[in-house]
């Protein structure tokens, strides 16, 4: 499988320095480091089952919008957006709702992973749609629990669901399914996507299918979601020109990984106050670990003060 990594703040040799941890955390959220590890647990996984014919994109901004897409599979089976979460306990993935159950009772989750998954698989069709690059077959939304203590109950979702222990058969069962086009299409999708043409210089060309299949179950759940969904509800609106997506809000989304982003609620609350271009929790994140840091230097100056 070739694996494509546009991650943002990774050095030269593909490692998150302590800088770009600092970075990441400030754009993305407290969890991002331990995110991006979840993320690589499942890339692994995926890259012993899945070889020739599959690419993995990870962590790709769709141009002309700040909307990052955790993993974006394709293979002969068409298009698959895979967000990953780390979260443990007990949920019920039910149509559009992703509910936490405590003591046999539900109530929503604070950050609903499920349709997160279905509105950014949304937004790659919809991105498709609009550079013109057609798909044999609809976007289709995974959510992939990596942490084993999470137990998941699905009830028709949005989403697919796929709990730690069986991301090893997710994979085989992508590599079983039936191919919607040739083997090696996928490279020349991924550059396109990668790069895209302007859509004004576009023909239409219609992906090269093996033969026409029935519509999957993806397409199920691409109407769920077009039904469950908005959008909006990433930050982000369409316009109806070619050309992309307009930011509808001041400040730029969290949307690096699956448990990154932060979906706006229904009731939008105010947003911070913001000093040079930073939050007062970014700011006083900055300043605790610039504490650390002199802790640690007032440190060692004073181990090597009293033992010289």
């Amino acid at each position: 499988m070739r694996i494509i990594d546009k991650t943002p703040f990774l050095d030269e040799k593909g490692q998150l320095s302590f800088m770009g941890q600092i970075q990441g955390r400030l754009q993305f959220g407290l969890n991002w480091p331990a995110e991006l590890e979840a993320q690589q647990n499942v890339v692994s996984q995926l890259n012993k089952v899945l070889d020739k014919g599959y690419v993995l994109i990870r962590n790709f901004t769709l141009p002309g919008s700040e909307i990052v897409i955790p993993l974006l599979l394709l293979g002969p089976n068409g298009v698959t957006v895979i967000c990953v979460t780390v979260v443990k306990g007990f949920f019920e993935a039910k149509g559009d709702q992703w509910n936490t159950v405590n003591n046999g009772v539900s109530q929503p989750a604070s950050i609903n992973y499920l349709n997160r998954a279905a509105l950014l698989a949304k937004a790659v069709q919809k991105f498709m749609e609009r550079y013109r690059i057609e798909l044999a077959s609809p976007v289709e939304p995974v959510l992939i629990a990596v942490n084993p203590g999470a137990h998941i109950d699905s009830m028709r979702p949005v989403a697919r669901v796929i709990q730690s222990d069986a991301i090893k058969q997710f994979a085989t069962s992508i590599l079983q399914a039936r191919p919607v086009w040739r083997l090696e299409y996928a490279y020349q999708l991924s550059d396109e996507i990668l790069d895209p043409t302007p859509p004004e210089e576009r023909k239409p060309v219609a992906p090269p299918k093996p033969d026409p299949s029935p519509a999957s179950r993806a397409q199920a759940i691409f109407n769920a979601s077009n039904e469950g969904g908005d959008l909006n509800d990433l930050g982000f609106s369409f316009e109806e020109e070619v050309g992309g997506f307009e930011n509808s809000s001041d400040e730029a989304p969290a949307v690096a990984s699956a448990g990154s982003y932060r979906p706006q609620q229904e009731a939008r609350p105010a947003q911070k106050k913001r000093s040079r271009g930073l939050t007062t929790q970014q700011m006083v994140l900055i300043g605790v670990m610039l504490l650390f840091e002199v802790c640690i230097l007032v440190g060692f100056g004073a181990y090597f003060y009293f033992t010289s």
